[in-house]
């Protein structure tokens, strides 16, 4: 039986591992990896655009385990937890969470120095300071108007911690909050991943069982994107597909719920060009969470060698990483990880993340015991009206 403080341990340096371990090849696609890298499968890893000439005013570094900000932003809502101490919602995302990524400066591995999260954020992560800072709108409707990407999915693995074993609780929960950030099927991811999250954290929980929670509660293209991926990993399993032929079938599935393909990066030549990328849609989904649970099952749950394919296949490779290693991690616990990678972690971040995950146990194990004083009295209070439970 693997301890509730050590699956969250896993959920954080999984995170953060799948993270680093995707940084440096971000935006590549699966044939730019194979032919500057061969394979990545190790954190010291040199970032693909280390020698960029200072022209391009990068200011900001990668590889050697360093994160991103998908972990920057999974421990800024850990610290939202910690001082609310209970469940959240837009609301709290509006005033708490904001404090936290352009208010409170941290150490931001990237740049080797401290500052705001927000100077190193994605502009649609960006975007809720604009409308709940500045144009002070309702919480709840925030995230409309937002480019639809995984920029919510990416960090609410915390979530899903505050409600372990119980999936639904977990998918409400990160639509609530993540409703002030994100919108459409990009809204929807979050709550998938958090509920898959939470279905970890069962002592009976297997791999196949993060796929199934997903399906039983996506909705629209992101249950269909999942369905189709689902069913390409069973095929692809069976047939004992290669990497290269695993790549290409994901990637030919998903493409029917996400028109960017490879062309991932934004150019002056596109400027003013239609198009249907990050469009809210009922038929779309994100890439990232389908493929995500596609490698888990695909390899039997096995957190590195899920993690390193995923990173593997190309595009947005820091978040796929991520998520395959929050999922992974929650089910295997945090020992999954070797001590080597733990301390490479570490000491490239600054982060004290076995601590923040130990700090987030606490908290989780305080809310959880309050919601099942709650239980209890509601089902005293049914019986006492003549409903036996």
């Amino acid at each position: 039986m693997i301890p509730f403080d050590e699956r969250v341990r896993g959920v954080i340096l999984g995170t953060a591992f799948g993270d680093a371990l995707g940084a440096p090849v971000e935006k590549l696609s699966h044939d730019e990896i194979g032919q500057r890298y061969g394979r990545v499968e190790s954190l010291n890893t040199k970032w693909h655009k280390a020698d960029w000439d200072a022209d391009r005013r990068l200011h900001r570094v990668r590889g050697n385990g360093i994160v991103t900000d998908d972990t920057l932003m999974t421990l800024a809502l850990v610290n939202v937890y910690q001082t609310k101490m209970r469940h959240i919602d837009s609301y709290d995302f509006a005033t708490e969470f904001i404090k936290e990524i352009a208010y409170r400066p941290c150490y931001i591995p990237e740049f080797g120095r401290e500052a705001l999260i927000i100077d190193r954020l994605f502009y649609p992560e960006k975007y809720p300071f604009l409308r709940l800072t500045l144009a002070n709108c309702d919480p709840r409707e925030a995230g409309v108007g937002n480019m639809v990407n995984c920029g919510a999915a990416m960090y609410v693995a915390p979530v899903g911690v505050v409600n372990a074993c119980n999936p639904r609780a977990a998918y409400d929960e990160a639509i609530a909050f993540a409703s002030a950030h994100q919108s459409s099927y990009g809204l929807e991811a979050a709550g998938v991943l958090a509920a898959c999250i939470a279905r970890a954290f069962r002592p009976d929980a297997r791999p196949a069982d993060l796929m199934e929670t997903a399906l039983s509660l996506a909705k629209d293209g992101t249950h269909t994107a999942t369905l189709a991926i689902h069913r390409a990993a069973q095929e692809l399993k069976a047939a004992r597909a290669n990497a290269d032929t695993v790549v290409k079938r994901f990637h030919a599935v998903i493409r029917n719920y996400s028109p960017m393909g490879d062309d991932v990066n934004r150019s002056v030549e596109k400027v003013g060009m239609p198009s249907n990328y990050y469009t809210p849609s009922r038929l779309f989904s994100i890439e990232e969470l389908p493929i995500a649970l596609g490698y888990i099952e695909l390899y039997d749950g096995d957190l590195i060698s899920a993690i390193c394919a995923g990173v593997n296949s190309g595009r947005d490779t820091d978040s796929i990483g991520a998520m395959i290693g929050s999922l992974l991690g929650a089910l295997h616990g945090g020992r999954s990880l070797s001590e080597d990678v733990v301390q490479t972690l570490e000491e490239a971040n600054r982060l004290d993340l076995v601590k923040r995950a130990d700090k987030l146990a606490e908290v989780a194990r305080f809310i959880i015991r309050n919601d099942l004083s709650a239980y209890r009295k509601n089902a005293e209070d049914l019986r006492a009206i003549g409903l036996q439970g």
